[in-house]
């Protein structure tokens, strides 16, 4: 694609622009930044990845995947506010779903461990664990702030802190996997996925990018499981102090 053929379709984000304005949605300026910051951070990915692509250096790999854990865990965390050591507990989880879907992959030998196959993989599952952890986490803070009477009877008839909170703790999970397993019930009749669409255009065989495709739907399943329950089982304990006592959701936690 030339620079002008990238310009040209430009006309994609003024319609929005126009269509927010006239409908006064309040929605202009975010767009306008969303544009701005995805074209430099991208042309900066793309310097980057050529740099890291050609050196074929296993420690570029790692201070890349490292980079991409570090900008989802902070954009995570803001939705997390009010649970103590969420910054930690994020971190712990996007490190041990990466750790072990990459291990997995390279040990099993699914995969060559390159840049060209770890880096674009590792991006796709550390964006999903983020997502999904996002959505985990709002879902969890509104179900323990409606409950929070619930949770404190269940607690002084003597009941520990997994019985008060499991039923918010699992509907959150549910509410995080939703998304994900309806999403894979109408892959490929409703849409075809970007990693097979890319290899398609690319001039890839059909067949050989459904079989990359369907392994990346199978990361993006276990991300779904994996990553909603380690957040929720270390977030909720912290939301006790140690006489099992629920002290809640604090917005000046840390």
């Amino acid at each position: 694609m030339s620079i002008t053929s990238l310009a040209l379709s430009l006309v994609f984000v003024i319609i929005p622009l126009i269509l927010t304005a006239y409908l006064k949605l309040g929605l202009t300026k975010d767009i306008l930044i969303a544009t701005v910051r995805s074209i430099i951070q991208l042309i900066a990915v793309g310097y980057i990845l050529t740099f890291v692509f050609e050196g074929q250096n296993a420690i570029y790999i790692i201070l890349m995947i490292m980079l991409m854990i570090g900008a989802a865990s902070q954009n995570i965390v803001k939705k997390g506010k009010g649970i103590p050591y969420i910054t930690w507990i994020i971190i712990l989880a996007l490190v041990v779903v990466e750790v072990f879907s990459m291990t997995t992959l390279v040990v099993c030998n699914i995969i060559p461990f390159t840049p060209q196959y770890v880096i674009p993989i590792s991006g796709m599952i550390i964006g999903n664990t983020m997502v999904l952890s996002l959505l985990f986490l709002n879902k969890f803070k509104s179900e323990v702030n409606q409950n929070d009477e619930i949770i404190e009877l269940i607690l002084s008839f003597g009941g520990t802190p997994e019985d008060a909170i499991k039923h918010s703790l699992k509907s959150a999970i549910k509410t995080s996997m939703i998304p994900t397993i309806e999403a894979q019930k109408t892959m490929g009749l409703v849409q075809l996925p970007g990693m097979m669409s890319g290899l398609i255009i690319g001039g890839g065989d059909p067949l050989e990018a459904v079989m990359y495709q369907l392994l990346i739907l199978f990361l993006i399943l276990n991300t779904a499981a994996v990553a909603s329950v380690l957040v929720g089982y270390l977030s909720y304990r912290h939301l006790f102090n140690a006489r099992m006592q629920f002290i809640g959701i604090r917005e000046d936690a840390k």
